[in-house]
């Protein structure tokens, strides 16, 4: 139904050649269907060719690039594997996954599917890019090379609010991207390290081993939050509800929880009333505030400062 709906569209001229589809997540709200099945609709019209993955886009009418021309379609192969092309097909297969995921979440992100989508061999895009794993890691610092740090001056404190900040835009952007960046052990990444440096450059006074821990927090911290947003998303794409809308919907229920176990605090704040307008990003620039705040604390200790417990 999702595919002949949308196949319409683009026969009657609705959707014109280059527009840009509704995305799995719009599919799923607005026809009430599980992801699953909304990226089966997207990959049906894939198939006959009436859609392709536009890297950086999304999913657009018309037949992918390499069935416009009467050339036979690029193929990643050993006779083109010196290094400028190798980066340069790197550069394609990379794209493609952030398109897919952008548009479906990183778990439609396969080798065959991209494989799929360029018009090669799965086997080609290993000798590109190796697996699964290497292509995520490919992927995140493409993600991150979107957003740089711009230079970075004053005190401490606004340093760490830039790269907080770079980091939020990142995650806001790319939704998959924050459950994809590791905390315990960091990816060695290119576009990523320089954030981890300009936090330990910022927190330099606390000591070698409290700077790398006080940079850990910050980093986490972004990255917890960004987690929420895709899953806020999703939450909002599975139920067709707002945020805002889930928790009106849940007020009775939990008036009664209230009531029966008698949370006096809970029972405090909505008496007369109280309106919580719960916003991610409202969320994420309090929370940093209160970490800073604690850390300006932390920095403010005269010498020799408390020890990190053992």
């Amino acid at each position: 139904m999702i595919a002949a709906e949308l196949r319409r569209r683009i026969q009657t001229g609705e959707l014109q050649l280059g527009d840009r589809v509704p995305s799995t997540r719009s599919l799923v709200r607005d026809f009430g269907v599980a992801m699953a099945t909304a990226t089966k609709a997207l990959r049906a019209l894939q198939q006959e060719q009436l859609v392709h993955a536009s890297p950086g886009v999304g999913t657009v009418v018309g037949p992918p690039p390499k069935s416009r021309t009467a050339k036979p379609p690029a193929r990643l192969t050993p006779q083109r594997a010196h290094q400028p092309m190798l980066a340069l097909e790197r550069e394609r297969v990379v794209q493609m996954g952030l398109a897919i995921a952008d548009s479906e979440g990183l778990a439609a992100v396969s080798m065959r599917r991209i494989a799929a989508e360029l018009g090669v061999s799965t086997m080609a895009l290993y000798r590109h890019v190796g697996g699964k794993d290497t292509l995520v890691l490919h992927m995140v610092d493409a993600a991150f090379a979107e957003f740089p740090l711009p230079p970075l001056t004053g005190d401490w404190r606004t340093r760490v609010t830039v790269v907080a900040q770079t980091q939020w835009a990142a995650y806001r952007q790319h939704l998959w991207l924050a459950g994809a960046v590791t905390v315990g052990r960091p990816q060695l990444l290119p576009r990523v390290l320089p954030h981890t440096d300009a936090l330990l450059a910022a927190f330099k006074p606390l000591g070698k081993a409290p700077a790398m821990y006080a940079a850990i927090t910050v980093f986490g911290y972004v990255r917890g939050l960004g987690q929420s947003l895709e899953i806020e998303a999703q939450a909002e794409q599975d139920t067709g509800l707002t945020g805002d809308d889930w928790a009106a919907h849940q007020g009775d229920q939990m008036a009664a929880l209230i009531a029966a176990q008698n949370l006096t605090a809970f029972r405090d704040l909505f008496a007369g009333g109280f309106d919580l307008d719960y916003d991610l990003d409202q969320l994420f620039a309090f929370g940093l505030e209160l970490m800073l705040d604690g850390l300006a604390v932390r920095l403010s200790q005269p010498w020799p400062r408390p020890s990190l417990p053992s």
